[in-house]
C-alpha cells in the first residue's frame, strides 16, 4: 500500500488571482491550502471561507510572511502578491525556510517575476543559494488549446512541412481590478508588465519543438509600441481617479501595447512573435487569441468563442453591474454574451497547479522555473526601451 502524500500550500496574497488558483486546485489531487498571509483581514478571511467551501482544508491565517515559510504545517507557497512586494517576500520565505528541519519543497510565484531585471535577478540569487525548487506561474502555457494545438501540429504537421515560423498571441480586456496595477511604481509599468509577459511566454513555447529547452530559440530582435490610448483621455481619467484613485493626467501607465520579436534557432532560422495587450479592450470581457502558422498549417484560439452564448433582453436588469458571472472582465449585463464555463480550466490554471504540485512532490524542476521569468522579465524590459527610443533593438547589442 502506497503511501498518499499531500503538498500542503500557502498562499502569500489573497486577491482576485488566489481566488482562481483556489478554484483550480478543486481538480488537483495529493494537495491542500493550509494558510494565507495578506495585510488585508477582510481578503484572508474571504479566501479562508472558499477554501472551505471548496473543501480545500482548514486554513489559518499567519501573521507573517516568515512566519509561514517557517511552520512545519506548509510544504509549499505560492506567492501572489503585488509586484513591489516580490522581494521582500522572497527574502521572507528564504528567513522562514532557514529556521526549518526540512526545507520548503518549493515556491511558486505568479507572473511577472518582478518589476524589472534587477529585482528578478536578485530573486533567483536568493532561491538559489537556498536550493529551493521553483516555479513560474504563467497559466497560458498550460490553457488546454495552446498544448492540444501546439501537439497536434507537431506531431502531425511540422514533420511534414517544417516548423511554424510565426505566433500572434494577445490578451486584452478593460482594466484590471486593484489601484496597483495602474501604477507604475508599484506594478513596474502599465500593460505591457502586467499582459504581455503572458503573449511573450506563450509565444516562444508555441514555437519551440516539444522537447527542445528554452535557448532552442534565442531572441534576435524587438519592435515595440507602447501608448495610452483610452485612460489618459479627460473623461476616463477623471473616472479611473474616482475609482482607483490614480491620475493618469499626471501620471500615465501604457494601456495599449505591441511587439514584435524575432527569435532565432540554432541554424539562424527565423521565427517571429507578434503580441499585442491592451487595458482599453471593448467587448464581451477578457479576450485571449493565439495563432500559430507554419508551412502548411495554421492554428487558432480565441476564447471568447467558448461554445457556449447567452441571450438577456433589456427587460433582464442586473441588480449588481459588477459582477462577473458570465466571463472575466465582464463589460455587459445583456445582449448577446459568450459564457465561458470554466475559466479555470480554459485559462490554464487547473493543468498549471497540476504541473507545479505534481513537480514539488517529485523533487523536479517545474517546465517553468523562475529562470525562466527571469528571461521574460528581460524581454519585457527590452521591449520598453524599443518603445522609448523608437525603434528596432537587436539583443546581441544589449546589456
Amino acid at each position: 500500500q502506497v503511501e498518499r502524500m499531500d503538498l500542503r500550500i500557502g498562499f502569500v496574497g489573497c486577491g482576485f488571482n488566489t481566488k482562481f488558483h483556489l478554484k483550480a486546485l478543486v481538480n488537483v489531487r495529493h494537495c491542500s491550502v493550509v494558510g494565507f498571509v495578506s495585510r488585508s483581514a477582510e481578503s484572508v478571511q474571504e479566501c479562508i471561507n472558499l477554501t472551505k467551501e471548496l473543501m480545500l482544508g482548514s486554513p489559518i491565517r499567519f501573521d507573517s510572511v516568515e512566519a509561514m515559510a517557517s511552520s512545519s504545517d506548509v510544504d509549499a507557497i505560492w506567492i501572489n502578491s503585488p509586484n513591489d512586494h516580490r522581494v521582500q517576500c522572497v527574502k521572507d520565505i528564504i528567513s522562514g525556510n532557514a529556521t526549518r528541519k526540512t526545507k520548503l519543497k518549493g515556491i511558486a510565484c505568479e507572473k511577472p517575476l518582478a518589476r524589472n531585471v534587477k529585482e528578478a535577478e536578485e530573486i533567483l540569487q536568493l532561491v538559489q543559494t537556498a536550493s529551493i525548487k521553483t516555479g513560474y506561474l504563467e497559466n497560458q502555457v498550460f490553457s488546454p488549446s495552446v498544448t492540444k494545438g501546439k501537439d497536434l501540429l507537431f506531431d502531425r504537421a511540422a514533420p511534414a512541412s517544417g516548423l511554424p515560423y510565426l505566433v500572434r498571441a494577445a490578451e486584452e480586456h478593460s482594466g484590471p481590478h486593484k489601484p496597483w496595477f495602474w501604477k507604475g511604481d508599484l506594478q513596474g509599468g502599465g500593460v505591457l508588465n502586467d499582459m504581455m509577459c503572458h503573449s511573450v511566454e506563450a509565444a516562444r513555447f508555441l514555437l519551440t519543438p516539444p522537447g527542445q529547452p528554452r535557448n532552442f530559440l534565442r531572441a534576435h530582435s524587438v519592435q515595440a509600441t507602447i501608448a495610452s490610448l483610452k485612460w489618459s483621455q479627460p473623461r476616463y481619467a477623471m473616472e479611473l481617479h474616482q475609482n482607483m484613485g490614480v491620475d493618469y493626467t499626471q501620471s500615465p501607465s501604457e494601456d495599449y501595447a505591441r511587439a514584435t520579436i524575432t527569435f532565432k534557432d540554432q541554424n539562424d532560422r527565423i521565427a517571429i512573435a507578434e503580441l499585442t495587450t491592451s487595458w482599453s479592450f471593448v467587448g464581451a470581457g477578457l479576450r485571449l487569441t493565439f495563432e500559430m502558422l507554419g508551412p502548411e498549417y495554421s492554428m487558432r484560439a480565441d476564447t471568447l468563442r467558448s461554445g457556449l452564448e447567452v441571450f438577456l433582453s433589456r427587460r433582464i436588469v442586473s441588480q449588481n453591474s459588477d459582477r462577473e458571472d458570465l466571463v472575466e472582465k465582464q463589460n455587459a449585463e445583456q445582449g448577446l454574451m459568450p459564457l465561458v464555463p470554466d475559466e479555470e480550466a480554459v485559462y490554464g490554471y487547473v493543468a498549471e497547479d497540476r504541473h507545479m504540485v505534481d513537480s514539488f512532490l517529485a523533487d523536479r524542476d517545474p517546465l517553468l522555473t523562475f529562470e525562466d521569468g527571469l528571461e521574460v522579465v528581460r524581454l519585457l524590459m527590452a521591449c520598453y526601451k524599443s518603445a522609448e527610443e523608437q525603434k528596432t533593438l537587436y539583443f546581441d547589442d544589449l546589456n
